[in-house]
């Protein structure tokens, strides 16, 4: 009886290593061949923020989408990217900030600077004070120099590694992040980083505003062959150069603002279309209304502009010419930005940057609302 179990025993074990073999076969069989299938670059898009990837050019550019109506979701917005740029830097930070309320920024920078990095800050006192993330840097040992004069200091940028630069309208805030409409663009140049540094270091050792000389090391420069011009106000007269691109468009100026209140930039852009090239643009409807905005006598002009359909803060300050000159930047097109505040501003002719700011315009175009009437209401 023994023995016989035995041979029982074996067969059993025979029978189900056959099928599990059989199975695993089966299984093997029916997995599908995997193919690599390769794609052109295209524009990543992630929550509340659309993305240039870095293999399709020298720059990086950011366009905030607030999600309407608001929701209550704060991750993977625009901020996350610039975390990325400050966790990657090794020798220096440079940065200049008007609202500054991001946590995950300051605890970058502090992780920066206890890694031997050299941090340093210059900011505007009425609008970051009130947020206890500068009261964090300094505990933390950064320098940060406040401007206390009455006009502001406006800038948002941060120059890495005496290389790289990051500017445009983004505030360092949650609001910027998750519900204004913002822009902001990285890229790497010796001849921008200097720029950007020595007014960096003028506004650190207090030459706000009018104090600060004209001393722009680099006025133009090329990345790529791309040429571009770099201007700080109100030393350089921005709004000269800004009327002078305007005065040169041939087919078109699409702009989206926050504050147009510059009656020379308004004339300007009517001559153009008294010349046949189609200006159009995208108001923040905030201000827009009133006697000091350009929008009222655009329209009246019959040209097309609109009021931004966001119910919170349509930040842009670009004016996109011929789908190829892009200029961007801090600067409002106002007095008090040209004259008062300490701005930065970038012409860049590149048709590659500038359909991608053009898209976003046509996106914020959609989005926008036509004025009742001929005054510039909703």
């Amino acid at each position: 009886m023994k023995k016989n179990f035995n041979k029982t025993k074996w067969l059993i074990l025979i029978l189900m290593t056959l099928v599990l073999t059989l199975s695993c076969q089966e299984i093997y069989l029916e997995i599908p061949e995997q193919k690599t299938v390769t794609q052109e670059p295209t524009t990543e898009s992630v929550l509340g923020v659309s993305k240039t990837p870095d293999s399709v050019s020298w720059y990086e550019v950011y366009f905030t989408s607030p999600a309407i109506p608001f929701d209550e979701v704060y991750i993977g917005g625009v901020e996350e990217r610039l975390v990325e740029k400050i966790d990657g830097s090794e020798t220096s930070i440079d940065v200049a900030l008007f609202e500054f309320d991001i946590e995950s920024i300051a605890t970058a920078l502090i992780r920066a600077k206890d890694r031997g990095v050299s941090v340093r800050v210059v900011y505007d006192d009425e609008h970051s004070d009130p947020d206890p993330q500068i009261k964090e840097l300094i505990s933390s040992g950064i320098p940060a120099v406040p401007d206390n004069r009455s006009a502001y200091m406006h800038n948002k940028f941060f120059v890495f590694d005496n290389e790289c630069l990051w500017t445009g309208s983004f505030n360092i805030s949650m609001n910027a992040a998750y519900r204004n409409n913002e822009n902001a663009i990285y890229f790497c140049s010796a001849e921008a980083a200097k720029n950007y540094q020595q007014e960096f270091q003028e506004m650190f050792f207090g030459q706000f505003g009018a104090k600060s000389p004209a001393d722009t090391p680099f006025p133009v420069f090329t990345v790529k062959g791309v040429r571009i011009e770099n201007y700080f106000a109100p030393e350089d007269n921005v709004m000269e150069k800004v009327i002078e691109t305007v005065s040169n468009a041939s087919k078109s100026i699409h702009f989206m603002v926050f504050s147009f209140t510059q009656d020379e930039l308004g004339e300007a852009m009517l001559i153009e279309a008294n010349n046949g090239v189609e200006v159009e643009g995208v108001f923040e409807n905030t201000g827009a209304s009133t006697k000091y905005s350009e929008c009222g006598k655009l329209l009246q002009a019959g040209l097309d502009v609109r009021l931004d359909g966001n119910p919170r803060t349509f930040h842009h300050k670009v004016i996109v010419i011929d789908n190829s000159i892009v200029i961007l930047g801090s600067y409002n097109f106002s007095a008090n930005a040209d004259q008062s505040n300490d701005e930065n501003l970038l012409i860049i002719y590149s048709p590659e940057l500038a359909k991608e700011y053009e898209d976003e315009y046509q996106r914020m175009k959609s989005q926008a609302v036509v004025p009742q009437g001929d005054t510039c209401n909703k």
